[in-house]
């Protein structure tokens, strides 16, 4: 989880190969609205994100019911977002959060080729993005690590818990 530029799809098929298990990326479960939408520089609303986090999340339970894990990217901003895949995906669910400086973050998107996702929209989900409570299933890692880094981290946390 993590804004746009994080590095979720990167450490998200990385960990999936190193756990061998099914890599699904959240941004191929958008509908063709809301990637119109976000191309032409628009934030989506909630009402625009509930039908993709229920299907995401449930292309999520799915997955990992036929393979026992499975690993999806998905920016999860809010607290009510991250429990909609929950409860979608019908299983457990732990997140990893991505963070990194705005800088870096807008640099990253600004070279990043063929994605709908603008740099214009980073500062709304900045003020988007609700830091996880101590109560949530969440990893934060900070995305200046290389992937390997992070996802060796992320796979002991996984398989500490």
């Amino acid at each position: 989880m993590g804004v746009s530029g994080s590095g979720k799809s990167t450490l998200g098929s990385l960990l999936a190969r190193v756990l061998d298990c099914p890599f699904l990326e959240g941004d191929d479960f958008h509908d063709t609205a809301a990637i119109a939408k976000m191309r032409a520089g628009h934030p989506l609303t909630d009402a625009d994100r509930w039908p993709w986090l229920d299907r995401l999340g449930h292309a999520l339970g799915d997955a990992a019911r036929d393979s026992g894990r499975a690993v999806a990217t998905c920016s999860a901003l809010r607290r009510r977002y991250r429990d909609r895949l929950i409860a979608a995906a019908g299983g457990r669910v732990r997140f990893v959060l991505l963070e990194n400086e705005r800088d870096e973050l807008l640099q990253r998107l600004e070279h990043r080729r063929a994605h709908y996702m603008p740099p214009s929209l980073l500062d709304s989900q900045l003020d988007t993005l609700e830091r996880p409570a101590p109560d949530e299933p969440v990893l934060a890692l900070d995305s200046h690590h290389s992937p390997p880094e992070l996802c060796r981290a992320a796979v002991s946390w996984l398989t500490d818990a």
